[in-house]
């Protein structure tokens, strides 16, 4: 969840740098932020609570070639500044940042107490230094003393340290994501690529279980276990500076809506040989279950149907987070297919292990290359949408639904009419997304933007589309949103309608479309305020977004809408749609 970033080397403006990079972090954690300069035997902190975005990085720019900063994720301990990152021993020779949760530290911290130690906050975090000062009691050194601190925690985590006796910066990571950029006057060392790639553009990936020390002009990874050297290959990122920024959009939410004219056709344009390889895998597969979490499990959901419309195929889907109770049915022969944009989510991370324990293949839909999914997986295939840097998924959801949507016609043996399906789809959507368009669904959020209720309903694939509206809603608006499947209505759900709730219908022109459209009757009999999403008009409708017939593709075409409306309404209710209350973009905690 929170990001560290670190940087090592020449350049003598290492406060600045590191502040700039935690500002391109933000969408991790925004609770509070810190950093800590280490100028000649000295560690200067400073950290507060708050957003990092409207501290000024030259502020920072004192003579410092080594720094450490974070931008927090509460979750040990409450939204207060002795609580925000970096952390140090008493004497506060040693500084740390982290990610991740200790969960012994209650344990630790007893015991280190018992030795006279002696804390500030009520984090897991300020465990750490206080370890690697007692350990280096034992050992006489900072990566040492390191090394056996990580053998007495139990969990995951990423943590940066530094020591006032050393120019040099060390990592180590079980669990939670570490990325070291390769630069030209040092060694940038972050949760996430947006943080250095500015600066960079090479990368290294520091793997479960290692560690890495650098004094900015060379660098060393090795296992924490054995202190065994490993040797890492450099990979270039091939995303772009400016598909990181937001550019002419006040949001990177809307930002990245707006991307989906282009990003569809994106994943869509994938190899033939590749596809047909992933199509294979699933065929000769006995059992295939579908895992994701948040967006990513409704577009699982949505594949179920995909597979059973498509290509006839029953695959079973599951939130990762629940998938440990599925290991029972789990076999050699079993596909798990795990979806993630993060492709570091912790929950799935885990489906992955139950897998692989049970000798099953892993085939992973992922956004950002060489994360520990991409890494780790025996088959995995990017969706190539380019940086998601708002909280609220939006573009990997329709890369990710058409990636899988792709798959299932290959299995089908039908990968070539696919392809044009979802091309012809990529190419209404950019029609679409056009001003007037957007200045519509502008205007619907605004005639419904003081509602306290609002509910979504769908049938087939646009059930799990309905879920994943009040997602979108739920999160960046705060207004209650619920889903349901049309049908469940009167199980139920029909009782909290009253005058005037906002009620949106998702629909095509297939087969469900009439029973889609008597539960919108149902809803309107009640005073429900209905807005229809649909290809075409219907007298049940008070107000109509108009999206393109996509057949197969409908989710995706049905999902964008909505999308904006969410934007939209929480505009409009004064929320910021980028940093949404209580949530963070990476959830690599448990």
């Amino acid at each position: 969840m929170c990001g560290i970033f670190g940087y090592v080397g020449k350049r003598n403006d290492a406060g600045s740098l590191v502040i700039d990079g935690l500002k391109n972090l933000e969408y991790r954690g925004y609770d509070s932020w810190g950093i800590a300069c280490k100028t000649d035997s000295k560690v200067s902190i400073e950290k507060d609570i708050g957003k990092i975005s409207s501290i000024k990085s030259e502020d920072f720019s004192s003579n410092c070639s080594l720094a450490i900063g974070h931008t927090r994720w509460a979750t040990h301990g409450g939204v207060t500044q002795q609580n925000a990152h970096p952390h140090a021993n008493g004497t506060e020779t040693i500084a740390v940042v982290h990610n991740g949760i200790l969960e012994n530290y209650q344990q630790l911290r007893r015991d280190l107490e018992s030795k006279g130690h002696e804390f500030k906050s009520e984090t897991d975090t300020e465990i750490i230094p206080h370890m690697i000062e007692e350990y280096m009691k034992e050992t006489g050194d900072f990566t040492s003393a390191i090394k056996k601190s990580c053998e007495a925690f139990e969990g995951r985590f990423a943590f940066l340290a530094l020591h006032t006796e050393s120019n040099t910066l060390v990592a180590a990571r079980r669990g939670s994501p570490l990325i070291i950029g390769v630069g030209e006057d040092g060694y940038f060392i972050a949760s996430d690529i947006p943080a250095f790639m500015n600066h960079s553009r090479l990368v290294q990936y520091l793997d479960d279980g290692e560690m890495v020390v650098t004094d900015g002009e060379s660098i060393l990874f090795s296992s924490l276990k054995t202190d065994e050297e490993i040797q890492k290959r450099e990979i270039e990122i091939t995303w772009s500076v400016e598909e990181a920024q937001k550019g002419e959009y006040e949001h990177f939410m809307l930002k990245e809506i707006m991307d989906q004219k282009d990003s569809i056709a994106r994943a869509v344009n994938q190899n033939e040989e590749q596809i047909e390889t992933l199509a294979d895998a699933i065929r000769n597969a006995k059992g295939t279950f579908l895992v994701g979490c948040g967006t990513a499990a409704k577009a699982c959901m949505a594949s179920e149907y995909f597979f059973s419309v498509i290509s006839q195929k029953h695959v079973n889907f599951a939130p990762a987070s629940e998938f440990k109770l599925y290991h029972h049915f789990l076999r050699p022969e079993s596909l798990l297919i795990v979806v993630s944009q993060s492709g570091e989510t912790a929950d799935v991370l885990e489906a992955m292990q139950i897998a692989k324990s049970k000798g099953s293949k892993v085939l992973a839909i992922v956004n950002v290359e060489g994360s520990t999914i991409d890494r780790e997986a025996d088959y995995s295939l990017l969706i190539n949408a380019g940086p998601e840097r708002a909280v609220a998924s939006t573009k990997a959801l329709t890369g990710h639904m058409a990636v899988l949507m792709l798959i299932a016609y290959a299995l089908d043996g039908k990968l070539k009419e696919g392809r044009k399906v979802l091309l012809e789809t990529a190419s209404e959507i950019n029609d679409m997304l056009n001003p007037r368009y957007v200045d519509f669904v502008e205007s619907v959020a605004e005639r419904i933007q003081d509602q306290k209720d609002l509910f979504i309903i769908g049938k087939s694939w646009n059930y799990p589309m309905a879920l994943e509206s009040a997602i979108k809603i739920q999160e960046v608006s705060y207004v209650h949103a619920e889903g349901f499947a049309g049908g469940e209505l009167k199980h139920g759900p029909i009782a909290l309608i009253e005058e005037g709730t906002p009620c949106i219908a998702l629909m095509g022109d297939d087969e469900v479309k009439n029973d889609i459209i008597s539960n919108a009757i149902e809803l309107k009999a009640r005073g429900g305020f209905i807005i229809g999403i649909a290809p075409e008009n219907n007298e049940s409708f008070d107000v109509w977004i108009k999206v393109p017939e996509a057949g197969t593709a409908q989710a995706l075409v049905n999902i964008i809408p909505v999308q904006a409306l969410a934007y939209f309404l929480a505009v409009k209710r004064g929320k910021d749609p980028d940093m949404p209350r209580n949530l963070a973009k990476s959830v690599t905690v448990k």
